[in-house]
């Protein structure tokens, strides 16, 4: 079944108006990112290894912090809970999320560094990455103080988005509290995840999963391409295993497939004009669905504009966030989209 469909453009900027102001519960790894800038004219004489010269460097959100701003210069307002390090890392992610007007619930861990990389660029290629973490499950007072913030948000988040990157806060005890807290409300937000392979198993019944093609095929246990047939067995693997409600499944060039339930599935094609770097794209994709969802929007709406906010950030070099202005004109400039059903 190939019949389409086709979502507006300019119908897609009325609705992005809506998005303005909603708020959206983040929870998940905070991560500061480090960017190494310069040029390479010459191999060391130590090592077979380039030298970068460097040009500039700079300090940004990552992870979930990411994930927060996106929503942030969308128009929405985010609140982050997470953890870090007691250490200077950890001040630099409170003061970069104080000044980019992000309200957050940062919990300091003296057992564990923040979680840092270093990315070195050059010539608009990554030379290499250096990574400053500890993965190991956070402890079971942390997690106390950590629900404890959850606890008091949650009644008033339309939608709470789960920004995993396995480091040690999205965990199987995580979950079961979060079940917990949130079976306790009158209205129930809808729970959003952006998944790390490793914890595919934990995600039962959530709202929405936001796996590449890659993920979804090692969730499904099998590994999976972009094509068709693939990712229809790799998504109704997943709902069984995970019964999940809905599953979306960003396909690179090929642009996302959306899964509503498992025998209603549509292929958005991708809105990217070029493709520089993918760095960011996943909390791009999570940023702009959460809060498309948190302002009321259909989920084929949302989907559409999440795939829009996405293309303009793999764009660019580095992670980026997505201005509302910026994903309006884009929005204005693309062309209507047609929507493939595949089931």
């Amino acid at each position: 079944m190939n019949t389409c469909s086709t979502l507006y453009a300019n119908d897609l900027v009325h609705a992005l108006d809506k998005m303005i102001g909603k708020k959206v519960l983040i929870v998940g790894d905070l991560v500061l990112d480090h960017y190494v800038v310069g040029g390479v004219d010459r191999i060391s004489p130590e090592a077979p290894v380039p030298v970068v010269a460097v040009d500039s460097e700079r300090l940004v959100l990552g992870g979930a912090g990411n994930v927060a701003r996106n929503i942030k210069t969308l128009g929405g307002e985010p609140v982050i809970i997470s953890v870090c390090g007691n250490d200077q890392d950890g001040h630099t992610l409170q003061n970069l999320l104080a000044s980019d007007g992000i309200e957050s619930h940062l919990i300091c861990d003296s057992s564990r560094p923040t979680t840092k990389k270093t990315r070195i660029i050059a010539q608009n290629q990554q030379v290499v990455r250096v990574d400053w973490e500890n993965p190991d499950e956070i402890s079971s007072a942390i997690l106390s103080q950590v629900m404890e913030f959850l606890r008091v948000e949650a009644d008033s988040s339309p939608v709470i988005i789960l920004s995993d990157y396995g480091k040690g806060l999205i965990t199987e005890h995580f979950m079961a509290e979060l079940e917990r807290c949130l079976s306790a409300l009158d209205q129930r937000p809808k729970v959003l995840v952006d998944p790390k392979v490793r914890n595919f198993h934990l995600y039962r019944n959530v709202d929405i999963l936001t796996p590449n093609t890659k993920e979804a095929g090692e969730g499904a246990g099998f590994p999976a391409t972009t094509a068709q047939a693939d990712i229809l067995r790799a998504g109704r693997t997943i709902f069984e295993r995970l019964s999940n409600k809905n599953l979306l499944i960003t396909l690179g060039a090929g642009g996302m497939a959306l899964f509503e339930g498992q025998d209603c599935v549509r292929r958005i094609p991708t809105a990217a004009k070029k493709v520089f770097d993918v760095t960011g794209a996943g909390d791009t994709v999570i940023a702009t669905l959460g809060l498309a969802l948190a302002s009321g929007m259909e989920l084929l709406t949302a989907c559409a504009l999440a795939n829009y906010a996405a293309g303009i950030v793999v764009g660019e070099i580095g992670t980026a966030a997505v201005s509302h202005e910026r994903l309006k004109l884009a929005l204005a400039a693309y062309q209507d989209l047609p929507v493939e059903r595949w089931a």
